[in-house]
């Protein structure tokens, strides 16, 4: 008998060992969240306004605690899972928020002008950035979080391009100075420029980085401006999903083993799903599961709710990685990539406008 009870005792004994393993770290990324989500509710209760969202607290935060005490070996598996597994599970949960019959109805070309808008920003992105001196990574990273959605692109697009902790840190650090100046600045340009609420709502979702974002700067110009503004975002949102996927494959070059023989080789097939993240095929699945019913408009509201948690505590355990030193060996270089970028971003947005009529 006690044999056969030997192999449960033995995976039981390697769940607990895990969990010891994990929770101290686990336990430190979670009070440095609260502490970040604490200041956002005190931001809010004397300013009406969340200057700093509780995302980028989590990170700034973390990165405090990092330069002034350094978490010991205990601390770190916890940390790392928080950095790793817990995002990757709240990216598989953004799913929930995407609604492919908006996406369908607002027209082909509004919806090709987006994806054209996301791959040339990404492009000429990356090439400032390298331009500037940035290394490959932390250039993509950038890139990808101001065509696409800023933190989230870049917590998503760091797992599939092996970034480092730092050099998320960096990205999402200038990001989320950047977003804010966005928010602020973007209702003069729009008047500025005479646009109207249906143009300035694109301009807005082309341009702002987080959906709450979009909100607050669409709202000065009209109801319509917030309704188009938040459609156009998340069609940037969806275009996570095959960006990511792309870099994974593109990363796969570089680790795919030689060419075997013929009976070794893996089909095609069997070769993308191996490199292919798994929380991108969980964020396809969770999507496509509330879009065709399966998952109630309360569920959903769940899951976005919980997702936006583990970002916040996963967002605190990548500050508990940062090396300060490192974010100020690459800070002027990666703050004039970052706005470069967005300038340019900007300009093109305009000139889709204008050209194609979208306003």
């Amino acid at each position: 008998m006690s044999r056969s009870h030997s192999p449960f005792r033995s995976q039981f004994s390697s769940v607990a060992s895990r969990l010891t393993c994990i929770l101290p770290g686990l336990f430190l990324c979670c009070l440095v969240a609260l502490a970040a989500i604490g200041l956002e509710w005190i931001e809010r209760r004397w300013t009406g306004r969340a200057w700093l969202e509780a995302l980028v607290l989590a990170i700034l935060l973390g990165a405090i605690v990092r330069s002034l005490w350094t978490p010991g070996p205990r601390f770190l598996s916890g940390i790392h899972f928080s950095a790793k597994v817990l995002l990757e599970t709240a990216i598989v949960l953004i799913g929930a928020m995407l609604s492919f019959d908006a996406i369908a109805a607002s027209g082909p070309t509004l919806l090709v002008t987006i994806v054209a808008m996301v791959l040339l920003s990404i492009s000429t992105g990356y090439v400032i950035a390298r331009m500037l001196g940035l290394p490959k990574r932390l250039a993509t990273l950038i890139a990808c979080g101001n065509a696409i959605c800023g933190n989230s692109a870049i917590a998503a697009v760091a797992p599939a391009i092996g970034a480092r902790g730092e050099e998320v840190a960096a990205a999402i650090s200038f990001t989320a100075i950047l977003g804010i100046a966005v928010v602020l600045s973007l209702p003069f340009v729009g008047g500025w420029l005479g646009m109207t609420p249906q143009g300035y709502g694109v301009f807005a979702g082309m341009t702002v980085y987080a959906v709450p974002q979009v909100l607050a700067a669409a709202s000065p110009f009209s109801p319509l401006s917030v309704q188009v503004g938040t459609l156009v975002k998340l069609v940037r949102v969806l275009m996570l999903g095959p960006v990511v996927f792309c870099f994974s494959l593109i990363g796969s070059r570089d680790t795919e083993p030689e060419c075997k023989a013929p009976g070794q080789r893996k089909s095609r097939l069997a070769t993308i799903l191996h490199f292919v993240p798994w929380f991108i095929l969980g964020f396809l699945a969770v999507a496509i599961a509330r879009n065709s019913g399966a998952i109630s408009d309360t569920l959903a509201t769940d899951a976005v709710t919980v997702s936006t948690w583990l970002t916040v505590i996963a967002m605190a355990a990548l500050g508990l990685e940062v090396d300060i030193r490192a974010l100020a060996h690459c800070g002027p270089r990666a703050s004039a990539a970052a706005t470069l970028s967005l300038l340019v971003l900007g300009v093109l947005a305009v000139l889709a406008i204008v050209c194609l009529g979208l306003g």
